[in-house]
């Protein structure tokens, strides 16, 4: 009997319980850094597990420790568990309850795929050292992962290595997919506020129309990677939000538009920034409007280690098989605040096929929950590897 097939069948019959936790996260979703009830729900399971549990960790941030025999050795697993501000077009017996709100990411899955190696590992115990469970709130709007650290994560639980997981549609069901070196984007999000002067819509001369402007705006940012970047080079310049007014027979005071910009490089980025800064400010003036920028919290390039990413892609090709692990995936353009822990501890972030699916962030996305036990199993056998018992 192969050891993929011991220790997916030994994960298996969490598989029930393990949908339940998934179900319920999903049907209760909470938006970043509003996590109070996700992380009283994970800590609770975690702590009649027999970990020591501390929370609060980074505001709503919660770290669960293990320690078996005598190993020097400290492993670090991190899953997510915020929703976003998206309303879900699903029907699912498990479908979101609250308005506007939803988990189209699958960090609900990424959480129970992490609580099911928690479980099985605190019943089989068949380890040496310390695991530690990081379960980070805040990772859409890139806060969870600085608060934790800021909250002092690496001198509260010390790790050697720290790793993480994100599933992905379009990529085969159940196959685990890695890369080393720079493998996700930085990302900034900027918010960008137009004001003009608001009038009746019968008499525009007598206004200042912050829409006419945002619109020339949004056309003169596509123009940055298509006549400044090479083709050579990764990056994404995306408008994602335009919002003013609500009447139509009226100019809008204001406007205002949401903007993701995503780079793989440093130069390229000072450059994009620059030329968005300068666009704004030109398309603005001439058209009589004032203009803020509002810069969100920058983003870093995410950037795996050599030898956690061989040596992780290792442990999963034992466990599930070549065939169900590629190794040197492409880039990808999508930003994880994972990043920040990469540039403190050494480890690696892979991704897990989640099949033909409606893409992240799509009203539609669901994630096939066939694999939690999958991903489960890629956990626990992450920490009896590198936790071998002498």
């Amino acid at each position: 009997m192969s050891k993929a097939i011991v220790l997916t069948d030994r994960v298996k019959f969490l598989h029930s319980e393990m949908k339940e936790w998934m179900d319920y996260m999903h049907a209760n979703p909470e938006l970043s850094m509003e996590e109070y009830s996700t992380a009283g729900f994970i800590a609770e399971k975690l702590t009649s597990w027999g970990y020591t549990v501390v929370d609060k960790v980074g505001k709503h941030g919660v770290v669960a420790t293990l320690t078996v025999g005598d190993g020097k050795k400290s492993i670090g697993l991190r899953a997510d568990f915020d929703a976003l501000p998206i309303q879900e077009e699903n029907n699912l017996s498990y479908k979101s309850t609250k308005n506007g709100v939803a988990h189209l990411c699958g960090h609900d899955a990424h959480t129970t795929m992490l609580l099911g190696a928690a479980k099985y590992l605190a019943e089989n115990r068949n380890f040496n050292g310390t695991v530690r469970l990081i379960f980070q709130p805040a990772e859409e709007t890139m806060q969870g992962a600085k608060a934790m650290i800021e909250d002092g994560l690496w001198e509260r639980f010390p790790v050697d290595t720290i790793y993480a997981m994100h599933n992905m549609p379009g990529f085969e069901l159940g196959k685990f997919y890695f890369r080393e070196g720079e493998t996700m984007a930085a990302v900034d999000n900027w918010e960008i506020v137009l004001t003009g002067k608001g009038t009746h819509g019968s008499t525009p001369e007598q206004g200042v129309d912050p829409i006419v402007c945002g619109a020339s705006l949004v056309m003169a940012l596509q123009t940055i990677v298509s006549r400044n970047v090479s083709p050579w080079n990764n990056c994404v310049v995306n408008v994602g939000s335009f919002q003013s007014g609500q009447a139509g027979n009226a100019v809008p005071q204001r406007a205002i538009l949401r903007v993701s910009i995503r780079n793989m490089d440093k130069d390229i980025r000072k450059l994009v920034l620059k030329r968005i800064r300068t666009i704004v400010k030109t398309q603005s003036e001439s058209f009589n409007c004032e203009y803020e920028i509002i810069e969100g919290i920058a983003g870093s390039v995410l950037v795996n280690t050599l030898e956690n990413t061989q040596w992780s892609a290792k442990v999963a090709t034992n466990i599930f098989g070549e065939e169900n692990v590629v190794y040197g995936m492409q880039q990808f353009m999508g930003s994880e605040d994972f990043a920040f822990m990469l540039e403190d501890k050494p480890g690696s972030y892979c991704m897990i096929g989640n099949g033909e699916s409606q893409m992240l962030h799509h009203p539609g996305y669901i994630f096939n929950q066939d694999l939690l036990p999958i991903g489960a199993g890629y956990w626990v056998g992450l920490v009896q590897e590198y936790l071998t018992i002498s």
